[in-house]
C-alpha cells in the first residue's frame, strides 16, 4: 500500500500516538538487531557447565566488533544523505555513483580491517584486557568473526540504501533473516556439533553472509537505483563528502569502542577475568533496556522535525515533553526491575554461580543513575531532529569520552577498585544527561517559546 500525504502529515493528531506509531516499528527492527548480538552471549554464557570464562572471552571482542561497525557507518551510512538528495533531484546517475563509491570504501575498509585483525589479534586482545585464561576463547571467536568482516560491513553499510529507496520492509528483512538464522545455528554449532565458541562465531559469519547476499541481490537486480559494477570504484571527491557526513555516526560508534576497551582493561587489572565477564553481562542487560527508549526518541525525531519545519512550535514542545516524561517513567521502571530482580538478568546470560554474588552488587551500582539517560536521550534527540547535530555529537562525547573514560581509569586508582569502574557509569549519566537536557531547555526549547510569539 502506498503512503499518502495524510499518513505523512505529523502536524495533526495526538503527539503521543504519532510518536508510538513511529517508534514501535523501530523498536521491532532494533529488537531483531539486538537479538543478533545478544543470542551469542546467552548461549556462550551457558557453555562448559556455566563457566563464565568463555563469556569473558567474547566480551573482550566487543570493542573490535564495535570498531568495525563504526567504519561501516562511516563509509556506508555517510553516503545515504548524498544518495537521497541525488535521488530526490532526479539525478539517478549521480546516485548510482555515490552508492558505488560507498560500496568500494566498504570493501577496501573491510580488507584493511581483516588483515589488521589477523596480524595484531594477540596484542589487541591483551591490550583490551585478555588474560592467559580468556585469550584462547577471545582469539577463537575473533579469528573466525574477522573472516566475515566484509559481509558484516556490506550488510551494515548498504542496507540503508534499500530503505532510502522506499523499501523499508526489505531493509528490515535483511536484519530479520540474519538474526533468525543466527539463533537457529548457534545451538546447533555450539552444542550439537560441539564447536563451542568457534561455533558461535561461525554461526554469526554464516548469518552475515546470507544477509549480505540478500542485500546485494536486491541492489543489483531489483532496486530502482541499482548497484552497478562500473560504479564500484574510488572517487576522491565523493569519498570526502561521504566521510564528512558519516563522521557523526563514526564518532558515536567509535567512542563506544574506547569506553568498552577502557572498562575491560581496567577490570582485568583490578578484578581479573571474573569482572570482565560481569561487564559483558552488564553491557548485554544495558543493550536490552536501552532499546525501548532509543526507539522512542528515534521515532519522535521525524515528528519534531516536521512540525519545526511547519512552524508548529507548540507541537515540537509537546513532543519534547512527551519524550522526557515517557523516558523518565520507563527508565525508573526499568531500574526497579533491575534492582528487584538482579539475579534474573544474570542467569539469562550465565549459569556460573561464581558470577552472581559480585555481579548483583555490580549491576545495582552500574544502573543506579539509569533515569538520567532519559534526559540524555531527550536532549540529544531534540538537537538531532532540529538540525543541531554538532551539539548532539558533543553531548555524546561529553558523557562517553570526557566523563566515563577518565573516571573509569581514575576512580579504581583512588582506592575504589572495580567499584570505581561500575560507579563511573551513573556519574556520567547524571552529569552528561543533565548537561544535555538543561542546555536543550535553555537554548532550543526557550527559542521555541520566542518563535511561537512571532
Amino acid at each position: 500500500m502506498s503512503v499518502t500525504v495524510r499518513d505523512r502529515d505529523f502536524s495533526k493528531g495526538a503527539i503521543w500516538r504519532l510518536t508510538l506509531s513511529q517508534a514501535l516499528p523501530l523498536m521491532l527492527a532494533q529488537l531483531v538487531q539486538l537479538l543478533y548480538n545478544v543470542v551469542d552471549r546467552i548461549y556462550i554464557g551457558h557453555m562448559d557447565g556455566g563457566d563464565s570464562i568463555a563469556l569473558t572471552g567474547v566480551g573482550l571482542t566487543f570493542p573490535v566488533i564495535t570498531f568495525i561497525v563504526a567504519f561501516a557507518a562511516l563509509f556506508g551510512m555517510g553516503g545515504v544523505p548524498l544518495f537521497s538528495m541525488a535521488n530526490g533531484s532526479g539525478d539517478k546517475s549521480r546516485a548510482e555513483k555515490i552508492m558505488g563509491c560507498s560500496c568500494f570504501m566498504l570493501l577496501a575498509g573491510a580488507a584493511v580491517l581483516t588483515v589488521s585483525g589477523y596480524l595484531f589479534c594477540r596484542p589487541i586482545l591483551y591490550l583490551l584486557g585478555a588474560s592467559d585464561s580468556s585469550y584462547p576463547y577471545a582469539a577463537d571467536y575473533l579469528r573466525i568473526y574477522m573472516a566475515g568482516t566484509v559481509f558484516s560491513m556490506l550488510t551494515t553499510g548498504l542496507n540503508s540504501y534499500i530503505s532510502a529507496q522506499g523499501f523499508p520492509k526489505t531493509g528490515m528483512f535483511t536484519t530479520i533473516i540474519g538474526a533468525v538464522l543466527n539463533m537457529l545455528l548457534d545451538p546447533l554449532f555450539i552444542f550439537v556439533f560441539g564447536l563451542g565458541i568457534k561455533g558461535a562465531a561461525l554461526a554469526t559469519v554464516i548469518s552475515q553472509i546470507v544477509s549480505a547476499v540478500w542485500i546485494m541481490r536486491f541492489l543489483v537486480l531489483k532496486a530502482p537505483i541499482g548497484l552497478k559494477r562500473q560504479n564500484i570504484h574510488f572517487d576522491s571527491r565523493l569519498a570526502g563528502n561521504i566521510c564528512k557526513l558519516g563522521t557523526s555516526n563514526f564518532v558515536m560508534q567509535g567512542t563506544a569502542c574506547f569506553v568498552q576497551a577502557a572498562c575491560n582493561s581496567t577490570l582485568q587489572t583490578y578484578g581479573g577475568d571474573l569482572y570482565v565477564g560481569i561487564m559483558t553481562v552488564l553491557n548485554s542487560v544495558r543493550d536490552v533496556f536501552f532499546l525501548p527508549i532509543s526507539g522512542l526518541v528515534n521515532g519522535s525525531q521525524p515528528i519534531m522535525g516536521y512540525n519545526y519545519g511547519a512552524k508548529k512550535y507548540d507541537r515540537v514542545k509537546q513532543s519534547i515533553r512527551f519524550n522526557t516524561l515517557a523516558g523518565a517513567v520507563y527508565t525508573v521502571s526499568a531500574w526497579l526491575l533491575i534492582v528487584i530482580f538482579p539475579q534474573f538478568w544474570f542467569r539469562i546470560f550465565s549459569s556460573d554461580s561464581a558470577i552472581l554474588g559480585p555481579g548483583v552488587d555490580a549491576i545495582k551500582l552500574y544502573f543506579f543513575g539509569f533515569v538520567f539517560m532519559s534526559f540524555q536521550f531527550a536532549g540529544q534527540s531534540t538537537f538531532q531532529a532540529l538540525g543541531a547535530a554538532g551539539r548532539a555529537i558533543f553531548f555524546s562525547l561529553l558523557r562517553k569520552v570526557i566523563i566515563v573514560i577518565p573516571l573509569t581509569l581514575i576512580l579504581p586508582r583512588l582506592g575504589m577498585g572495580v567499584k570505581g569502574v561500575f560507579i563511573a557509569e551513573p556519574i556520567s549519566n547524571m552529569v552528561g544527561g543533565l548537561a544535555s537536557y538543561i542546555t536543550m531547555r535553555l537554548t532550543v526549547y526557550n527559542k521555541l517559546n520566542d518563535d511561537s510569539k512571532e
